[in-house]
């Protein structure tokens, strides 16, 4: 049976496992060719296994997720789902976009209500803007009419924004990155430990770090598989983040069946973490970390560049080289050489003229411009 949570706050259960429908799968390499089909088939799934949370928003596969969860929800009784969409600050030019942005969404999304809604990823520039255009005024109206049931946000910010966001305004619960790798390098214990010590039901974001903890070095995957042969690395990453009290769900963007089943089975009669796996986590972390790979989570949220440059693509051709540097050194750059060559030229680091636009987008911080010139460089090496 699916674990489900009960806040007071929400009035109703909901499953410890929530559905982003941030990397659905593809028909091709373009980011709007999603695979309706498998859509469907994968929801239908989590609908039967107790899955109740839906996670999307106007900007995911760019712009095309909330017609596709529409299209697929739709198809299913409304009470038998809650769906979360977002309001991105940072497309707005005018008071006038908040109210057009949010009816298309109702339209897109086939329904007369959202029972979660956020303003989208509040750093501290996206919350000016939303300041700007009287957002959450809107938006609590909103709530007040009955069109959203429960308003919070997300946030990739520092511990300082998250408490100058839940010091300015009243939220029903909020969602933020947590991992185990985060937990410390991101700060993302002292952000849980903000919301939980208030009361704010948590929706965890991120993981299994946009499917990085699901393929670790082989070092940090033998310690995992030392300690338990049969699980899944993908549902270590889930365990941690869902034996945190507080926490409402734990979103995970499947891309394939394959990957929902894992989390279906992780997530039905849950086992929380004991303090010895947290322990063989931890030793996990410190060994995935020694192998230098680049932080990205394939948010895309940096992308289009430019210059042409397709930045997460590039990222997983790097951080897949390094994971096999750790053991494996000469097949690691015959692997390298073979996937970065599968990149078109206009798609190559060599492309990048270092304006910055990515870094202002990263969640994560990432210097991108600092590591296309070392992959270039690494490029040419070979």
């Amino acid at each position: 049976m699916m674990e489900q949570r009960n806040f007071k706050s929400i009035g109703r259960p909901i499953s410890l496992l929530g559905f982003g429908l941030m990397r659905l799968p593809l028909l091709s390499a373009d980011a709007k060719d999603i695979d309706g089909d498998a859509v469907n088939r994968m929801v239908d799934r989590a609908v039967e296994a107790g899955v109740n949370y839906f996670d999307t928003a106007w900007v995911y596969h760019e712009g095309r997720s909330e017609t596709f969860a529409g299209e697929a929800l739709s198809r299913h009784p409304r009470e038998k789902y809650c769906l979360a969409t977002k309001m991105p600050s940072w497309v707005l030019e005018s008071a006038g976009d908040v109210e057009r942005i949010f009816n298309e969404q109702l339209k897109k999304c086939r329904v007369e209500y959202f029972d979660f809604y956020l303003m989208h990823n509040l750093g501290a520039e996206r919350y000016d803007l939303a300041l700007k255009y009287n957002v959450y005024e809107f938006l609590r109206k909103k709530k007040e009419e009955g069109q959203i049931r429960h308003l919070g946000f997300s946030m990739h910010d520092a511990p300082e924004q998250l408490l100058r966001l839940v010091n300015a305004h009243e939220w029903d619960f909020a969602q933020i990155q947590l991992n185990y790798l985060d937990w410390e390098t991101l700060k993302a214990k002292e952000m849980y430990d903000i919301l939980s010590g208030r009361g704010i039901p948590i929706v965890i974001m991120e993981p299994v770090r946009g499917g990085v903890l699901a393929s670790l070095t082989p070092s940090a995957e033998d310690i995992l598989k030392d300690a338990d042969a049969k699980a899944s690395l993908a549902s270590w990453a889930i365990r941690y983040a869902a034996s945190l009290p507080g926490v409402m769900t734990v979103l995970s963007g499947m891309s394939n069946y394959e990957q929902l089943e894992d989390n279906i089975k992780t997530m039905s009669n849950f086992r929380p973490l004991s303090d010895d796996e947290r322990s063989v986590l931890e030793k996990a972390a410190i060994a995935y970390r020694a192998s230098g790979a680049i932080p990205c989570t394939s948010c895309r949220y940096c992308m289009d560049c430019p210059s042409g440059v397709d930045i997460p693509r590039v990222f997983a051709v790097y951080n897949h080289y390094r994971v096999l540097m750790t053991g494996r050194p000469n097949f690691a750059e015959m692997v390298f050489g073979t996937n970065y060559q599968a990149l078109t030229d206009g798609e190559r680091a060599h492309n990048c003229v270092s304006c910055g636009q990515c870094v202002e987008h990263c969640p994560q911080g990432i210097d991108i411009p600092g590591h296309l010139r070392e992959i270039t460089e690494l490029a040419a090496g070979m």
